[in-house]
């Protein structure tokens, strides 16, 4: 069951890269139906195939390139879910044989990527609204976050006894946590938008951007048919690429506190080490967004920058479930005293 896991998580990982893939190759309406791609389990490759496609559709040829990039997002999410399927029986079953595993978690995973089918058949049906494909990625981290959790869970991740009263910092890798898992929500609904290229220097952005600012708007539905390309005005596009640099600092600078507080505070290797990580991952993804920003949004650095968050995500998590096994280990001292003294006065 934990190779299992392992193995979904890798596929996780390879599902939000392919998912970004599709979007940045706007081909996220490249098959218009679901879950096949114009009636078929393949992309029609016949000439009467895709004549039939075409009549069909009208509105929408047949785009072989695109069609493919959706549907190998869709091979691959869907092999992920059989996957978290068959992790969830194993848990069952496991259950009913009264062996000490994972159930409740393996359950929240089988529910969310369910939720997550059901995200990828609107995000096509709804024709790209944003607020879909926004819940889309965000479900996508999800799943692979609890996975990891799933992972960590069953390997009794433990911290060297010397570093215990880190603990205490475990509500500051929360509060990272939130802080990114609102960065990547930003970004998400940057790129729904298709505002990512409507800065194009650096820090802020060109021009009078604060005349532009429309935070109310940014964050609007505008009534549409087809959402594809983005249906909100320039100014509102701008607000929310603003926003979405705006929280890249933020994130930024206080993962970076966090990172070298518990460096320079650890005394084990094995805390410096994940410190190092953070500090390493985050780099790295800020040198990506910076280069999306000069290098015009090649596909190569915004798919790794989709990437790279998820991996910063995953290590943000083991720092912070790390520290609260940290936390609970330095408690448990307290309570077995606490226990036998009320034994005693008993």
């Amino acid at each position: 069951m934990k190779k299992l896991v392992l193995s979904s998580i890798f596929l996780a990982l390879v599902v939000i890269v392919l998912g970004a893939y599709t979007r940045l190759t706007d081909a996220g309406l490249g098959c218009p139906d679901w879950p096949g791609c114009y009636g078929h389990i393949l992309v029609p490759q016949q000439e009467h195939h895709i004549d039939a496609a075409n009549q069909a559709f009208p509105e929408r040829p047949v785009e072989a390139e695109k069609a493919w990039n959706e549907m190998i997002h869709r091979y691959f999410a869907a092999t992920l879910g059989f996957l978290i399927m068959v992790t969830f029986i194993s848990a069952i079953i496991a259950k009913l044989k009264g062996k000490k595993r994972p159930f409740k978690l393996p359950f929240a995973v089988f529910l969310l990527v369910c939720f997550q089918g059901a995200l990828g058949m609107w995000t096509v049906t709804m024709n790209l609204l944003p607020v879909v494909v926004m819940a889309h990625l965000l479900g996508g981290f999800t799943v692979l976050s609890c996975l990891f959790l799933l992972y960590l869970r069953m390997s009794n991740v433990s911290i060297p006894s010397k570093d215990t009263k880190l603990g205490n910092y475990t509500k500051f890798g929360v509060i990272g946590i939130v802080l990114l898992v609102g960065q990547i929500a930003l970004g998400g609904w940057t790129s729904a938008n298709y505002a990512s290229l409507v800065c194009t220097e650096l820090p802020i952005c060109e021009g009078d951007w604060q005349a532009k600012f429309d935070l109310a708007g940014a964050f609007s539905v505008p009534a549409a048919d087809n959402y594809e390309f983005g249906v909100h005005t320039n100014d509102e596009r701008v607000t929310m690429h603003v926003l979405h640099r705006f929280g890249a600092i933020v994130v930024t600078l206080y993962l970076s506190w966090l990172a070298f507080t518990l460096f320079t505070k650890g005394k084990s290797a094995m805390v410096k080490r994940m410190s190092v990580l953070l500090m390493l991952v985050l780099s790295i993804q800020v040198g990506l967004g910076i280069s999306n920003v000069v290098f015009m949004l090649p596909l190569t650095v915004a798919t790794m920058h989709n990437a790279v968050a998820a991996c910063l995500l995953l290590v943000l998590l083991l720092v912070t479930y790390t520290l609260f096994h940290a936390k609970a280990r330095e408690e448990s001292p307290a309570k077995i005293n606490q226990n036998m003294t009320s034994a005693v006065l008993e």
